[in-house]
């Protein structure tokens, strides 16, 4: 079995050996390694002389350019074999022409980049396009390595540049659509690297950034990319780097705003006095809340139901609903800032007591009720209370109920 060969062109022209990077002795002849990038990107078409002379020596400098050909493709043979056998066969000469002919399983990653390129033109299956456009960003380890001695050079390095960032606005368009608001980040940091003045790089990065809550990383971004706009090209961030930075303004006005809202609302609600009254379902998940804390803390609270008559009392609901409004007022204003109270049925309150114990639990509502009979003086409705600890030993504690005199 023949070595493994590999060609990397892309950012710099090496050579790997068996995956082991080999010195390069192409890189002393500049216009041999041009030569060979020259036909490895016309993938196997033969290229007739006069257009590698044209391209080798634009200006014909050289006296006899059919023979300097010649000996600049028998050196650019040898030289190869000398990194492995049969390496200089890659070059194939055709009957006033050459063309590149590449060994069984070599890999050449502007070639593959190529056939990624127009297969991710067709493909529609999400999965396999992310592990296409993961590849190309794994090969394109910059723009194809150019040696300056190749005319027209710039033609086959350009449009490898402009394939990839179509690739990577598509990869940006999917990771968008999956909300992979980081990996979009890093690809944007790659490209960048790549080509470091491509305003849409810059605004994908800052968008994600935001959407990652980095607000202030997109604002560095911003100042970031349009200092490198003045100070190499000399202009001004375009109508669309303009347009996002005020979006961006909006979006950091209205973070404070909201969070100024929140912060005032929030002060406000802490300077109300009394005990908080809710409804039912809100009690409820109060009630979760408090007893995730007692497990953690390992404290105590109480429950407190609170029933107004008896089973066999006859009041109009006018009447109760009165009674029960001034009950609760007396709770709200009497009870701490921490006692939570909802109106359970139509006759029953009921009451979460946080940090007490039975005794003092028992003084409060007795308390209470010393205050609803000063409200209902002369009264004879009933007033019933029971007082149960809450968590594990739910109810262990002894109860007891209180009648008025």
């Amino acid at each position: 079995m023949g070595d493994s060969v590999r060609i990397q062109m892309m950012g710099n022209f090496l050579i790997y050996i068996n995956e082991q990077r080999v010195e390069n002795p192409l890189s002393k002849s500049r216009k041999g390694t041009a030569l060979v990038e020259y036909l490895v990107l016309h993938r196997g078409r033969s290229v007739p002389n006069q257009q590698l002379l044209r391209s080798l020596w634009p200006e014909h400098t050289i006296t006899n350019p059919e023979n300097a050909l010649k000996t600049l493709v028998s050196r650019m043979r040898t030289l190869l074999n000398q990194m492995t056998p049969g390496l200089g066969h890659c070059i194939v000469s055709d009957r006033g022409a050459y063309h590149w002919e590449s060994l069984p399983g070599m890999q050449i990653d502007a070639l593959e980049l190529m056939d990624l390129f127009d297969a991710l033109g067709v493909e529609r299956d999400g999965e396999k396009q992310r592990q296409m456009y993961q590849r190309v960003m794994e090969l394109y380890e910059g723009d194809l390595y150019q040696t300056g001695e190749l005319d027209g050079d710039k033609g086959f390095a350009q449009q490898l540049h402009n394939q990839y960032l179509t690739s990577v606005y598509g990869y940006i368009e999917l990771l968008r659509k999956a909300e992979d608001y980081d990996e979009i980040s890093a690809v944007c940091r790659r490209a960048l690297e790549v080509d470091s003045f491509d305003e849409r790089l810059h605004i994908e990065l800052m968008k994600a950034m935001v959407s990652l809550n980095r607000t202030s990383d997109a604002l560095v971004q911003y100042k970031h990319a349009t200092n490198m706009t003045y100070r190499y090209l000399g202009t001004p961030p375009s109508p669309e780097m303009t347009a996002f930075y005020r979006e961006l303004n909006r979006s950091r006005q209205s973070l404070k705003y909201n969070l100024d809202t929140i912060r005032r609302e929030l002060h406000k609600s802490s300077l109300e006095r009394g005990a908080f009254v809710c409804d039912y379902e809100m009690f409820k998940a109060i009630y979760d809340l408090e007893m995730r804390n007692l497990e953690r803390l390992g404290t105590t609270m109480f429950l407190g139901i609170i029933m107004i008559g008896t089973d066999d009392s006859s009041f109009d609901s006018i009447r109760q609903d009165g009674i029960m409004n001034g009950l609760i007022e007396i709770l709200r204003d009497n009870l701490r800032k921490g006692d939570i109270i909802t109106h359970f049925s139509p006759s029953v309150i009921a009451l979460l007591l946080p940090t007490v114990n039975y005794k003092t639990g028992s003084m409060v509502m007795e308390r209470i009720r010393g205050l609803f009979y000063k409200r209902y003086p002369n009264s004879n409705i009933p007033f019933h209370f029971r007082l149960g600890v809450l968590g594990k030993d739910a109810f262990r504690v002894e109860a007891e109920e209180t009648y008025p005199d």
